[in-house]
């Protein structure tokens, strides 16, 4: 009995090794064609430009207006899409918003306070948390 006992030990930790291995590999592959991360920038904060005007004036379309931002970076919607997705599962993001923040505070120095006025948190206007 002891020897069958062992093989199947053996298989188990052999059965947990390979899980383990198998659980290591990566959540979303990178994409065929991923948008560098200063391309991904300038894209990002061009789409942020563009979600301005679209408050300025609220007839416009937010679509075509993507779609042109796109297409002057020479860049596909599923490339980007892809890109995004990659950038977000491995947390890189954070790094291309800054980015993309500079890139929009030298085309337009005055956005620089409303820039940081936004990422900055506010204590006082945290709501207090009640049990009731």
């Amino acid at each position: 009995m002891e020897i069958n006992d062992q093989q199947v030990m053996k298989k188990l930790i052999c059965f947990l090794i390979f899980l383990f291995f198998v659980s290591c590999s990566e959540y979303v592959d990178k994409p065929k064609n991923l948008i560098d991360k200063t391309k991904m920038s300038e894209i990002i904060a061009d789409m942020a430009i563009n979600d301005q005007v679209i408050n300025l004036y609220p007839g416009t379309n937010l679509e075509s207006g993507t779609r042109f931002i796109l297409k002057t970076h020479n860049v596909k919607t599923d490339d980007f899409v892809a890109s995004y997705r990659y950038y977000i599962v491995k947390q890189k993001m954070e790094a291309i918003l800054n980015d993309a923040q500079k890139i929009i505070i030298e085309k337009d120095p005055k956005s620089e306070k409303k820039i940081k006025g936004n990422t900055e948190i506010k204590t006082t206007e945290l709501p207090k948390l009640e049990r009731r």
